[in-house]
């Protein structure tokens, strides 16, 4: 089917300008997206919850403020005013039911907002709705038994990744202009990868984790999903920042990533991952990889294949972690009615909850010693590169969801369980033309170097603007 793209085509950033110049009118912004996903969503199934109704109120506000030039508070349009986003359905939404993907939650309507819906509201955004993801988070494929498969928009017989699978799918085929994921082994960086846009897990403390319903208290990340990297940045500089009633959150200082981000990575020093673990990928997958590592020294920076220390045994550790921690807090739903979670995650729950307690306090002890290896190793490097994932989207009736978690999270599980930042970005296409994404990662705090890094590669390439698949 054939339709305008005009508006849906926007950038996050270029869309946000045109509102603001009253280019464009936030009710035919919004408007128009709906009319896309109305369209196309029977294809894709993104949307759990979509809040047509609301989304289009709160469109023609942000509208008259804009006009006005001031909202009702006195104060002038925020930064994403009458810009259509949509959540995944984990983050709390006050009236609007929030799932987790799961029948245990499915007539879950919160009285409050997470902090981070909080922030972008408080910056004028539109909420299209609630994004489909891996039932309760865990799991990478989007498989959802309650809810209904998510599919990728780039081939509809392929998984989009997951558990953040709504997510990317929906920016992949142009049903809004950002969103919120979670990450816990690769949640947000997977489906990035797998779809063909940008996803950016933040250092663990650096986005409140208020209202978003948990699958690990000890692992789990919030952070911006777009199609572009400034896109990211934008998101980050509204929903970053110290909150006192998280108790993960961090009070440390947020960079403005939107301002600062072309500065660009000459006389960089960037390790390239060529050890064991980092290369047991596809060829192709490792050919776009080292060929984005060539881009990156055209622009000046000294690329170093390099041994990242301890990439398996963090991942292995990551893995135990994950279902240990998703077992203590399903417990008792696990213990009243296994039955009510899907195959896949009530085996990956009863496997956690079957782990001892001396084999969690060595995966803890592990984690330790590998944040410090990391450390040390960022005293030497700028920033890291990997492939995000060992393979492109595979088949919706491929392998079971445990084995494909287990391929798709090699190379992004590490960083979970050290908390650093690390960031998805478009590098190319394999021969079926599946996106293959690349992953940067950087030392605690050092987003702002991520997004200089991304959006110097970004711009020295034409990933980010291949356009919709469908």
């Amino acid at each position: 089917m054939s339709m305008d793209t005009s508006l849906v085509g926007l950038f996050l950033h270029e869309a946000g300008d045109l509102v603001r110049d009253r280019e464009i009118s936030p009710v035919e912004l919004t408007q128009a997206h709906l009319d896309r996903i109305e369209h196309l969503d029977g294809k894709i199934n993104s949307f759990i919850t979509l809040t047509a109704e609301s989304a289009l109120q709160r469109a023609a506000a942000a509208e008259e403020e804009v006009r006005k030039g001031e909202t009702p508070q006195g104060k002038p349009p925020g930064k994403l005013h009458g810009l259509p986003l949509a959540l995944k359905d984990l983050y709390e939404t006050r009236g609007i039911r929030t799932t987790a993907g799961s029948s245990f939650f499915q007539a879950y309507t919160p009285q409050a907002d997470a902090r981070a819906v909080e922030n972008l509201s408080a910056q004028g955004a539109v909420f299209l709705g609630k994004l489909n993801m891996h039932e309760i988070a865990l799991g990478l494929t989007n498989v959802n038994p309650h809810f209904g498969t998510c599919h990728n928009p780039w081939a509809l017989d392929r998984v989009p990744g997951g558990s953040s699978g709504g997510s990317a799918a929906a920016l992949a085929a142009g049903f809004c202009l950002g969103s919120l994921g979670s990450d816990t082994g690769g949640s947000i960086r997977v489906p990035a990868s797998l779809c063909g846009i940008v996803g950016l897990k933040p250092t663990r403390g650096r986005v409140s984790l208020r209202g978003v319903i948990p699958l690990s208290w000890n692992l789990d990340h919030a952070g911006p999903m777009a199609r572009c990297v400034r896109d990211v940045a934008l998101l980050l500089g509204v929903i970053a920042g110290y909150d006192p009633e998280d108790p993960m959150s961090i009070d440390t200082p947020v960079d403005d990533y939107y301002t600062q981000i072309e500065s660009g990575v000459k006389g960089w020093r960037i390790g390239l991952a060529d050890d064991g673990h980092f290369t047991q990928a596809d060829p192709d997958i490792l050919q776009a990889v080292y060929g984005a590592a060539q881009v990156f020294e055209e622009l000046g920076a000294i690329i170093e294949p390099v041994s990242f220390p301890l990439g398996g045994e963090a991942y292995q550790a990551n893995t135990l972690m994950v279902a240990s921690d998703a077992a203590a807090y399903h417990r008792q739903r696990l213990e009243e009615n296994p039955d009510g979670f899907g195959r896949d995650v009530r085996s990956r729950l009863l496997s956690g909850r079957a782990f001892t307690s001396t084999e969690y306090s060595l995966v803890r002890r592990t984690q330790a010693e590998i944040y410090r290896q990391s450390e040390l190793f960022f005293k030497r490097f700028d920033i890291l590169i990997t492939p995000t994932t060992a393979i492109p989207a595979p088949p919706i009736e491929g392998p079971d969801a445990i084995v494909q978690a287990r391929l798709l999270t090699r190379f992004t599980a590490p960083f979970n369980l050290t908390g650093q930042p690390a960031i998805s970005l478009p590098c190319g296409f394999s021969p079926y033309r599946l996106p293959i994404g690349m992953q940067l990662i950087a030392p605690a705090w050092q987003e702002m170097r991520l997004l200089r890094a991304a959006y110097a590669y970004e711009q020295a390439t034409e990933w980010h603007r291949v356009g919709f698949p469908i």
